[in-house]
């Protein structure tokens, strides 16, 4: 039996960004693609009528898109713009919009000022937690606004369908460790939406990134299967596991699986 997503509030290709909970607004990014879903979410976080706020993944360097950013700011000062992590879809847009607010790039890794797991942003009385949450990419971070229960989750979680984890920035074994992190998380309650780098927000964050593990356990099974039956490279496994997802999904898929040969041989 296959995973089964739990039910989104939003038909898939109908988002086109908006509140995602009391303190995080998406606007939606016009860089619409098979892996990018309806575009990239730039969250600005921040109380309502507040002086400040943050801005995560300013996405691609579009003027529109970052004009429509800077109308939602409203007048707020930016304290810092965050990125989730360092794919182009998510940051390219991040120096020229943090140029012009004046504000610091923060990340994970070199080139900004860095992140880590633990750290805690504060904007106008609001912390924002984050997390390390790699898998997607070595690099990838999730961000938790604690009186919302909400938790932007990047691409290591998407608004519907699965996410990419690419060898040999992405590895399978820290994927699978970033969603038992955040079912710890939705199991305790702390965190109850998800709000994606990519699709609508996700208001049962428990059931989706179950949802997650169990498909992708089902994927490895399956990869597990192809192997014992004779698949031996990247190619004979994709026509075996991936045969009923569209063809042009296959480059992505491919990435997939060779994350997953390294991961069951222990790499």
């Amino acid at each position: 039996m296959s995973a089964t997503p739990p039910p989104s509030p939003v038909e898939p290709g109908t988002w086109r960004g908006g509140e995602g909970s009391t303190h995080a607004v998406a606007v939606l990014a016009p860089n619409p693609s098979p892996m990018t879903l309806e575009g990239t979410n730039t969250w600005v976080i921040g109380p309502r009528g507040g002086t400040s706020c943050v801005v995560v993944d300013p996405g691609p360097p579009d003027e529109g898109h970052l004009r429509a950013v800077t109308e939602v700011v409203d007048g707020r000062r930016v304290e810092a713009v965050l990125l989730t992590h360092r794919h182009p879809d998510h940051s390219e847009g991040a120096g020229a919009f943090a140029e012009g607010v004046r504000a610091p790039v923060r990340a994970q890794g070199p080139g900004a000022e860095d992140l880590a797991d633990g750290d805690v942003v504060e904007v106008d009385g609001l912390e924002i937690g984050v997390l390390a949450t790699p898998g997607h990419t070595a690099d990838s971070l999730c961000f938790l606004i604690g009186p919302d229960e909400a938790l932007l989750t990047g691409d290591t979680v998407l608004g519907w369908g699965t996410t990419m984890v690419a060898w040999p920035d992405g590895r399978l074994d820290e994927y699978l460790a970033s969603l038992d992190r955040l079912a710890g998380l939705t199991g305790s309650g702390r965190v109850r939406r998800f709000l994606p780098g990519h699709g609508a927000g996700l208001p049962d964050a428990h059931a989706s990134v179950h949802f997650y593990l169990d498909h992708r356990r089902e994927r490895l099974d399956q990869v597990r299967a192809a192997v014992a039956g004779g698949a031996t490279d990247v190619q004979s496994v994709l026509e075996v596991v991936y045969a009923e997802v569209p063809r042009e999904l296959w480059p992505a898929a491919a990435k997939s699986v060779e994350a997953q040969l390294h991961h069951l041989r222990g790499g």
